[in-house]
């Protein structure tokens, strides 16, 4: 058998199995396949986009405690200074 034999058998053994494959459904699974790939996708960008929520609500309670602390701390020093413009610094 020659090589140019040799080769056109496996052409046509290979069309022939990719038509068996065809036969079988084969070309079902790659579009139930694809599918699953997108919804794996989707589902993917959505944990993507609660865990940027959750970083970003997480940035914002940290925003809120810090401001909280300066609220505490602006309102003591206006009560120290009610006091010492009510009773001095004696």
């Amino acid at each position: 058998m020659s090589s140019s034999s040799a080769s056109k058998a496996i052409v046509a053994a290979s069309v022939g199995v990719v038509e068996a494959l065809k036969d079988q459904g084969i070309c079902r699974w790659s579009s139930a396949l694809r599918s699953v790939h997108q919804q794996a996708k989707t589902q993917l960008r959505s944990f993507s986009q609660a865990n940027n929520k959750l970083s970003s609500s997480s940035a914002s309670a940290a925003f809120s405690k810090v401001k909280d602390e300066k609220l505490k701390k602006s309102e003591e020093s206006l009560r120290t200074v009610m006091y010492l413009s009510c009773w001095g610094p004696n």
